[in-house]
């Protein structure tokens, strides 16, 4: 089965629970419903949606994680549920309890991950990986030599050689509205995933924060942030994408297509984060040591 992302953003809109699905109903339009088991994510964008507390319930209950955004149309908020697992206490406790040298030894395979990936959207776009393979065996725990950063600075480099632009979460140009929006979406999927394999998304491996309620989200996501940048490169240099100097619709319509998409349903990114967590859950348990990083 394939999940959806829904965003409101375009126009306003009043959404209910129906029979256990989503009922959207607009002005001048036929009344829609999707079953909540279809759906992946739910971005609300425009300021004229109005919804109801049993349909945020169901959400929960379903596990459907709920992105809002500001009046700029970027996400600032995120409802997920308490917990999504049976066994959650329990996997919950083991986490807390995994020690410094294990958390030490789980970010550094992310790290190596995250620095693979990036070598391989550089491959695929720029034909060539600019020096950053041979970095990822001097990844080492706790990634403790920052190759991380080192490695950020030579792949933003290649990857987008523009002297105007600097990667910045804060900014409002396209480039980075772009990023800003889709690493929101693959945070809120990473977050999911890690709830529904009963762990709790603020009990970080490297991220600590006591105002982020989602510092394990953070640190998961990291491997798989070159799948937005990938898209956003190839969103801007295509010879027949609009200029703007914004966020467009259509540029979210792509980053959400692409974040869907997958050949077969193994090889998709909603299940390759269920496998990711899962094993970050045997990790906690003691059922294996390493993580499932593709």
């Amino acid at each position: 089965m394939t999940e959806r992302i829904v965003e409101f953003s375009q126009d306003g809109a009043s959404v209910s629970l129906s029979l256990g699905r989503l009922l959207i109903e607009r002005p001048g339009h036929p009344a829609y419903a999707i079953p909540l088991e279809e759906i992946a994510v739910v971005i609300f964008a425009h300021p004229a949606v109005k919804l109801t507390q049993p349909l945020l319930a169901a959400f929960a209950d379903q596990g459907v994680p709920v992105i809002f955004c500001n009046e700029r149309r970027l996400p600032v908020g995120m409802l997920l549920p308490i917990a999504g697992h049976h066994e959650h206490a329990k996997r919950v406790a083991a986490q807390a309890r995994l020690s410094d040298r294990t958390r030490a030894r789980l970010w550094q395979q992310i790290v190596q991950a995250k620095i693979a990936a990036q070598a391989a959207c550089l491959e695929r776009i720029r034909g060539d990986d600019f020096g950053l393979r041979p970095m990822i065996p001097r990844v080492r725990r706790d990634d403790r030599d920052n190759v991380e950063a080192r490695a950020a600075r030579r792949y933003w480099q290649a990857l987008i050689p523009k002297e105007t632009f600097s990667r910045n979460p804060q900014a409002t140009d396209r480039i980075n509205s772009m990023l800003n929006y889709g690493y929101a979406v693959l945070r809120a999927m990473v977050a999911r995933a890690i709830v529904a394999s009963g762990l709790h998304p603020g009990l970080g491996l490297h991220h600590h924060n006591r105002s982020n309620p989602f510092c394990l989200a953070d640190d998961l996501m990291e491997p798989f942030r070159p799948l937005v940048d990938e898209v956003v490169v190839q969103r801007i240099e295509h010879p027949e994408a609009p200029i703007a100097e914004t966020l467009t619709p259509e540029d979210k319509q792509v980053l959400i297509h692409r974040l869907m998409a997958g050949d077969e349903e193994e090889t998709s990114l909603t299940s390759q984060l269920t496998r990711l967590t899962a094993s970050l859950a045997a990790v906690c348990l003691g059922e294996r040591k390493d993580l499932y990083l593709p």
